[in-house]
């Protein structure tokens, strides 16, 4: 059908159509084959490349045919006088000589010099079919008046104009998958919901230096939290803030918290503003019994490695709202940096888990706080 439609656009249209198009299309290609290595696509560029050098040189050699006409042609234009004589024998407007008068037959002087008068005046040549217009400088009219021969459309104008449509569609078609919105049904990342107008605790007022849930939402929802936890192929499903205060603390202690979940690992984040310093958090960890303790210096401030259980529960909400028992959850790693580098009190606490109980290497909580942590901005210094 496209072909169809192509053989119907006058040449000129045509030609510089099929030029523009086999271009555009022949470079882009190159330049994906190059850009992606792809030996395949090379070839079908090249392919659309040489098309384009033929069509190339067949409007150059329709140019040339424009610019200097044929001697032959202009010959096979030129009239012919009927009424001539070939070696005494008279010929046709056909070219082809005429039968002899018989010497026997007599005949009368009168009707001789009228034969010989008509056939000296020189008859019109019928144009052969499929060819053009008599050249002449006009044909006379029904009424007299006289005619110009059409005048043939102008080749250049023609071109440029097809150049100019075509070379716009073309264009389009080069930055459509740049500019037209992707069909890509991927799953894309979600956003933290908004708390600028959330009513802040008591604690919040009382504590000025401290963030808030959707601050440290924002910090830890980065585009690449799931390459540092060695998931780069995953996109966060939640994220959430929440301006909590600390546990039996009677809501004075300022305790924000976020939390960003994958399809492998759940990440949390919360900052706790309270005077218990790194130190003594440690020391009441050894006396409860953790053994999984592990010492160490993040952004130069003194951390903690410390694990604990996570806790599951069900919630039934069909007729009457019962759940189930509240159980021991898989494993968590929690990791412990001091608010800052003097360790006057406070800690944000990085804690992931995972439903199967498959936990990252400890570097990988490392590196999620040495990214996360230096973007939280408190509002003061302490």
């Amino acid at each position: 059908m496209l072909g169809f439609l192509l053989r119907l656009l006058p040449f000129w249209v045509r030609e510089p159509l099929l030029i523009v198009l086999g271009s555009v299309l022949g470079v882009r290609i190159m330049y994906l084959a190059v850009s992606d290595h792809d030996w395949g696509a090379a070839g079908i560029g090249t392919v659309f490349l040489v098309f384009t050098a033929v069509r190339v040189h067949v409007v150059v050699r329709a140019l040339r045919a424009r610019r200097n006409p044929s001697p032959a042609a202009t010959a096979a234009g030129a009239p012919v006088e009927v009424g001539a004589f070939a070696g005494g024998v008279p010929v046709d407007a056909g070219g082809q000589a005429q039968s002899p008068v018989p010497a026997q037959a007599p005949v009368p002087a009168q009707a001789t010099a009228t034969a010989t008068a008509q056939s000296r005046i020189p008859a019109p040549v019928q144009p052969q079919a499929g060819a053009g217009p008599y050249p002449g400088p006009a044909t006379a009219g029904p009424a007299g008046t006289a005619a110009t021969a059409e005048k043939e459309p102008n080749a250049w104008g023609q071109a440029l104009a097809a150049v100019a449509v075509f070379g716009a569609i073309a264009a389009v078609l080069w930055l459509a998958p740049d500019i037209l919105p992707s069909d890509d049904s991927t799953t894309q990342a979600v956003s933290c919901p908004g708390g600028e107008h959330e009513k802040l605790p008591r604690a919040y007022k009382e504590t000025p230096e401290a963030v808030t849930g959707d601050e440290l939402c924002k910090a830890l929802n980065r585009p690449d939290l799931a390459q540092l936890l060695g998931t780069p192929g995953e996109t966060a499903t939640t994220a959430s803030g929440s301006n909590n205060t600390a546990l039996l603390t009677d809501g004075k202690v300022a305790q924000p918290e976020a939390e960003v979940s994958f399809d492998t690992y759940t990440v949390h984040l919360s900052a706790t503003y309270n005077e218990l310093s790194t130190a003594q958090y440690v020391k009441l960890m050894k006396i409860g019994g953790e053994q999984e303790t592990k010492t160490l210096t993040v952004l130069g401030r003194p951390a903690v490695f410390s694990s604990d259980h996570t806790m599951k529960f069900e919630i039934n909400l069909g007729s009457g709202g019962s759940g189930g028992p509240v159980e021991q959850g898989p494993l968590a790693r929690t990791l412990s940096v001091a608010l800052d580098p003097k360790d006057r009190g406070g800690s944000y606490d990085i804690t992931v888990w995972s439903k199967s109980g498959a936990l990252p290497d400890d570097g990988v909580l490392v590196g999620i706080a040495e990214k996360v942590l230096p973007t939280i901005h408190e509002r003061n210094v302490r």
